[in-house]
């Protein structure tokens, strides 16, 4: 089973400038058919994905990978350990929210790519999204609240951006309070 790392921007007490970097790029879309290495690229992805159990959403970017590619679960997401069918997960390849609806609700969220913190995002509670699925056949789905909130964040990475980048209230916990503080330019 092929699988990568989860890039972070920081690790410990220590900034990962080059992980950074990569998170920050913008995603290329995938042309269809896909070629071996996309199809490698979007297995890779998933494998991550199912090898981890303290995540619903995973991006392409995450893992260094700069491809538009998302996987998330789309049930079960209060269980620690859940069955990874393929039943139990979408994969979306270039996509695109077509449509937002719907007042946008407030909720604090986390991220692999920034562990320890959360922060509180806006978002829209039903979208629409047309992508592609992992054979290359044109889908259009429809989320609505959770998911719908997951997809939002995981597109967001496929953009280069990142919870940090929005100005909603920041929950740190108070032992890493110096380390974000100088993080965030606040100290």
């Amino acid at each position: 089973m092929s699988h990568g790392k989860v890039l972070t921007l920081w690790n410990g007490e220590k900034i990962n400038e080059e992980e950074t970097r990569i998170l920050r790029k913008p995603s290329s879309e995938i042309p269809v058919p896909f070629d071996e290495e996309r199809k490698r690229d979007i297995k890779t992805l998933i494998d991550t994905f199912l090898e981890r159990e303290d995540g619903v959403g995973l991006a392409a970017p995450q893992i260094g990978i700069l491809r538009r590619i998302i996987v998330f679960r789309n049930k079960g997401f209060d269980e620690k350990s859940w069955s990874k069918t393929e039943k139990d997960y979408d994969v979306l390849i270039n996509p695109r929210i077509t449509q937002a609806r719907g007042d946008m609700v407030t909720m604090a969220e986390g991220c692999l790519s920034c562990p320890e913190i959360q922060v509180e995002i806006s978002r829209f509670p039903e979208i629409k999204v047309r992508a592609c699925d992992t054979a290359g056949r044109k889908i259009s789905r429809r989320y609505t609240d959770y998911l719908a909130r997951i997809v939002q964040h995981e597109i967001d990475h496929l953009d280069g951006k990142l919870i940090v980048d929005y100005d909603g209230a920041l929950y740190i916990p108070k032992k890493k309070q110096e380390f974000f503080a100088a993080f965030f330019g606040k100290k």
